[in-house]
């Protein structure tokens, strides 16, 4: 048994290796991030938080974590929930402190961390939809089953007429 559990999530971990090479694909990433963009989801925060101290409070979504400011690391005082002063010489050496900007298009879409919060957010919606799924196919296999007993007792009830 232990060595099953041990197949079972050395096989989740391939899968989730490929899934986050296919997201680190460049041309998959790119419609990706036009579809982020399109979405504004980094605009709203500003309308969503008015005030910094709101903002500095917020539990923000995964991809509003990763792709809507600079990584906490780089140390960039925030202005506001959508503006960063970038005037300031980053305090990480981690290269998403450099690519990220204050444009509307650019913000953090090309960081590790944005893609980050991408796959954290698909994960859990597809566990959802999962559920989702499993709860649907347990209704129809009712609705089937409950519909196979009422045409056998149908079919039982006319044969002894």
């Amino acid at each position: 048994m232990g060595s099953e559990g041990a197949a079972g999530t050395s096989t989740f971990v391939i899968k989730w290796i490929n899934f986050l090479t296919t997201l680190n694909n460049t041309h998959n990433w790119n419609n990706l991030k036009a579809c982020l963009v399109k979405s504004q989801d980094c605009a709203k925060l500003s309308k969503k938080y008015k005030t910094l101290k709101k903002y500095k409070a917020a539990k923000l979504t995964p991809i509003e974590a990763g792709c809507c400011r600079p990584p906490s690391e780089c140390d960039y005082p925030a202005v506001n929930a959508s503006y960063y002063d970038l005037s300031y010489h980053p305090a990480s050496s981690n290269k998403d402190c450099k690519l990220y900007k204050n444009k509307k298009t650019i913000r953090c879409y090309n960081c590790d961390s944005c893609k980050a919060g991408v796959a954290q957010y698909m994960k859990t919606e597809w566990r959802v939809v999962a559920i989702f799924n499993v709860v649907l196919f347990v209704v129809l296999s009712i609705v089937y089953f409950v519909g196979c007993c009422a045409r056998r007792n149908a079919a039982s009830s006319c044969s002894k007429a």
